[in-house]
């Protein structure tokens, strides 16, 4: 058409799959005025206590958004906030802001200059994965600085209308308020795919696209509307009549693509060969499960009781839990539902129990340990489990065993709250099955012991990595050393398979490795009877299992087993997953 002006076309990072277009909601910078003057030696201890003030605020923020992406993204988002939280304690900041005080420098500046130093020396390591760390100290420092001067942070919560964010960068906590609904799609100049914000974009699934460069920067004053590619990292802004006609057909071949997946459904997940395994989800709330529905999941896998501990002042009453354990149960009912018992502390804490603050948390009094020494709490626990049992299929799982007198203690405890139920004429399955959670080095290499204690396996792969490779995922310097697919992490799951079923009883997983496509062929040709996953990860996982038959599978596991990195083995899981062309 005569005329017509020119679309302006952008490649960056594909961070989030999915194709959306429509007007541009550009997300301004956020410039702080910092106050110029210098302390006198009296004003010091004032600027200090007001520096802990702000330092404290942030801590309570950043727990309010760690336990809502907790319940509506997911565990291991919230993991993210964790990470921001530790950062409050990190001696690189908060030392150097206090001494810089002491100095004469005004807090707002000092706490400015030490956030934009320390991401700046993150920002020139070669590794990508530190690399994308500056963005949270950027992100924790901003909201430090926000307290410290008493200016409420940005928001997109207000947004009416379906738009595409367009934004420098996006913080985790700016991520944390995005809505499907509003948000269409979103691009950032900056960021990469391992960054937080791109982790939680597909957790949300909203398309996004990032490290666009700066010549994006400088066409949208201009912009109108928008079409982002998540899955091909393409932006096109002011597209033409020509451009939206491609888009529509682009965005019908992957809505095809969804619905091929989503019609999966009602087919099991069972190889051409015939092999069977079961796919459940993972949940934290009732609220959680339209999405279980929606992807048909067998059952679930791990329902996350502590998140009904959150949020309150109080712990819950056993008739509270009582009423939460039986809606899921009897909505799934008859398919099973796993229920893991309150695992508290690592970087859950619950400030209404007074929890010690402890040097290492995730070596320390948490999960089990916390409940065997609080009989009062976990047996209440255990009664409303045990209640909502006669509603459907229960199966309780205990987390983080180390032991055999673990296991036998816990299950001592149980039945003694069987006694009590029967004394109070309360129904419940006597024949409940009981399992536990392997997710230490330890129940690991000793899985044929434990396997004649209990009904069941549940390999929980984010502690079982974390503590088989001595890295703190929250650590932002040593979480890119959590390896899914390091040597020694496989030959511990494949261990527990074999231990498991050598004694005869079935094995699951339930962390979220579960729930990623690539380890899929390894963990099918592993053995695992059942997979529990994010609702949103289910039908990819099915399609992989579908494609590859169990003899194939095998020979791949075992292929890998022989490799010598991370790396190695990644690649060649590559391969084989282009190999089965499932677009």
């Amino acid at each position: 058409m005569a005329g017509e002006k020119k679309a302006l076309v952008f490649k960056g990072i594909a961070a989030s799959p999915g194709i959306a277009g429509g007007p541009v909601y550009q997300l301004e910078a956020r410039e702080l005025k910092l106050p110029t003057h210098r302390l006198s030696p009296e004003k010091v201890p004032e600027e200090i206590a007001a520096f802990q003030r702000a330092l404290e605020e942030t801590g309570r923020q950043l727990e309010a958004i760690k336990q809502r992406v907790a319940r509506e993204i997911g565990e291991d988002k919230a993991a993210i906030f964790g990470a921001h939280q530790l950062v409050l304690q990190d001696p690189a900041l908060v030392d150097e802001v206090e001494k810089r005080i002491r100095q004469g420098t005004n807090g707002a500046q000092a706490i400015a200059a030490v956030a934009s130093e320390l991401a700046e020396m993150l920002a020139q390591l070669e590794d990508e994965y530190l690399r994308e760390r500056a963005g949270d100290i950027r992100d924790v420092g901003e909201r430090i600085l926000r307290n410290f001067l008493g200016v409420a942070e940005a928001s997109l919560a207000h947004l009416q209308e379906p738009v595409v964010v367009f934004a420098r960068d996006l913080t985790p906590s700016e991520t944390a308020q995005l809505r499907p609904d509003r948000v269409l799609a979103f691009a950032t100049i900056a960021g990469g795919r391992t960054s937080h914000v791109a982790i939680m974009a597909r957790s949300l699934e909203i398309p996004a696209v990032v490290g666009l460069g700066e010549k994006v920067a400088a066409a949208l004053p201009g912009a109108r509307e928008a079409i982002i590619d998540g899955t091909r990292g393409e932006v096109i802004l002011n597209p033409t009549p020509a451009d939206w006609a491609e888009y529509r057909e682009r965005k019908e071949r992957y809505q095809e693509y969804n619905r091929r997946l989503v019609s999966l459904g009602e087919l099991p997940a069972q190889t051409p060969d015939g092999h069977r395994v079961e796919l459940y989800a993972n949940i934290a709330s009732p609220a959680d499960l339209p999405g279980v529905e929606k992807v048909n999941a067998e059952g679930i896998g791990l329902f996350r009781t502590e998140f009904l501990y959150m949020d309150r002042n109080s712990l819950p009453t056993e008739e509270e839990q009582f009423q939460a354990y039986r809606e899921v149960v009897e909505r799934l009912a008859p398919r099973p539902v796993i229920i893991r018992t309150l695992d508290i502390g690592g970087d859950k804490d619950l400030p209404y129990l007074n929890l010690t603050r402890e040097v290492n948390p995730f070596l320390g009094w948490r999960a089990l340990r916390y409940c065997l020494d609080r009989p009062d709490v976990f047996k209440v626990q255990l009664a409303a489990i045990l209640r909502a049992s006669a509603y459907g299929t229960i199966r309780l799982m205990f987390p983080m065993i180390i032991s055999v007198e673990e296991v036998r203690r816990a299950r001592a405890v149980l039945a003694e709250v069987k006694e009590e139920l029967d004394r109070r004429g309360e129904a419940y399955d006597d024949r409940m099955p009981v399992g536990v959670m392997i997710e230490t080095p330890g129940a690991a290499l000793t899985a044929d012991i434990l396997a004649r204690e209990v009904d069941f396996f549940s390999i929980g792969t984010n502690d079982l990595i974390q503590y088989s490779l001595a890295v703190d995922r929250g650590n932002e310097r040593v979480s890119h050393l959590f390896e899914t697919f390091h040597p020694g992490v496989l030959r511990l799951i494949k261990g527990v398979v074999d231990a498991g079923h050598g004694a005869g009883i079935p094995v699951y997983m339930c962390g979220e490795m579960a729930g990623e496509v690539l380890a899929t062929p390894l963990l099918l040709g592993f053995g695992l009877d059942e997979l529990s996953m994010s609702p949103s990860s289910l039908p990819r996982v099915k399609q992989v299992i579908r494609s590859l038959s169990w003899r194939d599978a095998r020979q791949m596991a075992n292929h890998a087993l022989g490799l010598n990195t991370a790396g190695e083995i990644k690649a060649y899981m590559e391969r084989c997953l282009g190999n089965l062309k499932l677009d």
